[in-house]
């Protein structure tokens, strides 16, 4: 896969080898979904279909606001017919489960932090080797569950990922948890953390785009919100991957040569990897249309657009 790069954006020169291994994932956590009821609840919740969601796959999904805005993002997955569990940035997590708890009224449903019973380890290139193949696919492996991760794709290069929850430490070099942030931004599949709670609706990072709303499960908080960008043509803001020559952070503001006054955009997700850093960024359309990005202000580090490893839809004008 060689995504055609627009033609303000540059190739920029990488590494001969791209990152793999093994890596804990301490900046994860895992939410349990348990009971009669945990599906129904957590469908009329979630951006995603939970009810018809299988053991032989995983889901992304986003949990939002009455207004709309990505409170938090998941990787869910079933583990039998009455227990589901969320996984997530461990720094919202308490605040997510909190939130949750007070909608369960009298549904048959158990929400628990499940991060001791579950840690998760991310594993990359020759490492995610005996994860499933195939979209979001999951199996088993004694005590742990392994899911497949979208592929991270740099330079036409494709870096399997696979996460896995439970078990003993998956076999492999250690992955420093930079590589893996770096491979995430790569995958063009935002996670929502602590720094970036209601900045976004799902469309401004791609969400649909990545398999993670469903516009036609029905109702959940917010979800007109989401149904009018998808439908009335009122997106003018989208995820849009970037590299630079320093460090970025989420929630970092990004700013456009011809509007230095206000920003542009803000930072999803930033990682790096041998000394090149890159990050997706939520980032107003027309500020692809000509001029130069930067990092924290209009003079700030030099921000170089780079292709997503899956096509943009033609906005409305």
């Amino acid at each position: 896969m060689n995504p055609v790069l627009p033609a303000n954006m540059v190739d920029a020169p990488l590494p001969p080898a791209l990152p793999q291994g093994v890596l804990r994932l301490h900046d994860w956590g895992v939410i349990r979904a348990s009971g009669a009821d945990a599906a129904s609840f957590l469908h009329g919740q979630l951006t995603q279909d939970v009810l018809h969601l299988d053991e032989a796959h995983a889901r992304l999904a986003g949990y939002c606001s009455a207004k709309g805005r990505l409170l938090a993002s998941f990787v869910m997955w079933r583990r039998g017919p009455e227990e589901i569990l969320l996984a997530c940035s461990a720094d919202l997590l308490p605040v997510v489960l909190k939130r949750l708890s007070m909608f369960v009224l009298r549904a048959k449903c158990k929400l628990a932090d499940a991060s001791a019973e579950w840690p998760l380890w991310g594993l990359a290139g020759d490492a995610a080797g005996a994860a499933p193949a195939g979209g979001w696919a999951r199996s088993t492996s004694g005590a742990a569950d392994l899911l497949r991760l979208p592929d991270a794709v740099v330079d036409g290069r494709a870096v399997p990922r696979a996460l896995q929850a439970g078990g003993a430490a998956p076999a492999g070099s250690t992955l420093e948890a930079d590589a893996w942030r770096w491979l995430e931004v790569h995958s063009g599949v935002a996670r929502i953390t602590a720094a970036t709670v209601e900045q976004f609706v799902p469309q401004m990072v791609n969400l649909e785009l990545v398999g993670g709303v469903n516009f036609q499960k029905g109702c959940y908080p917010g979800q007109e919100v989401v149904a009018r960008s998808q439908y009335r043509g009122t997106l003018k803001r989208r995820g849009t991957l970037v590299e630079a020559a320093v460090a970025l952070q989420p929630a970092q503001e990004v700013f456009h040569s011809a509007d230095p006054d206000q920003p542009a955009g803000m930072v999803v997700l930033a990682g790096a990897w041998a000394g090149r850093h890159a990050a997706l960024v939520e980032l107003k359309l027309a500020a692809l249309d000509g001029g130069s990005l930067h990092a924290g202000a209009a003079d700030g580090p030099l921000l170089t657009p780079a292709a997503l490893p899956y096509a943009m839809p033609a906005e409305a004008p």
